[in-house]
């Protein structure tokens, strides 16, 4: 019950910072998002997890033990998507988390490859979205990675 209230007050606390700073943006004062800065999530084992978005995902790991991801690199969409979706919805399952990744690729074929060659379960490919093709797998954690090859422009 208290991990629930926490993540209630965290959603609060976060629906406040961003229409604090939708209004600063709208009315152009200064104070307001500029970009996603980092994802930080908590695990039964952070070392294990760590090694594993590197060694399947190939996410380079940083020295002091995260990641930099560049919103600049080859073929990356412009933007970062940030939503909330209804507590009742289904779209994170097989998931039991509170919250799902999406990681923008270059090439989902070559990735889904590598990913099957790691002995990864794909739980379901899209490739006929308007946006792009998708890919959905789950990291050993039991969290839900949605992965997006965004359609070219």
């Amino acid at each position: 019950m208290r991990s629930l209230v926490r993540v209630a007050n965290t959603l609060l606390f976060s629906a406040l910072v961003m229409t604090s700073a939708l209004v600063s943006a709208q009315t152009g004062q200064p104070g307001k998002i500029t970009g996603l800065g980092g994802v930080f999530i908590k695990s039964p084992n952070p070392k294990a997890l760590r090694a594993w978005y590197q060694d399947v995902l190939g996410i380079k790991l940083e020295p002091w033990g995260g990641a930099l991801l560049r919103y600049d690199a080859d073929k990356h969409p412009p933007h970062v998507v940030w939503n909330a979706f209804s507590a009742k919805t289904d779209y994170f399952e097989p998931s039991t988390r509170d919250f799902m990744f999406n990681f923008a690729v270059d090439d989902m074929d070559a990735f889904v490859a590598r990913l099957r060659a790691k002995g990864v379960d794909i739980l379901k490919r899209d490739d006929k979205d308007p946006s792009g093709r998708f890919a959905w797998i789950v990291d050993p954690d039991g969290t839900k990675i949605e992965l997006w090859e965004p359609k070219a422009h």
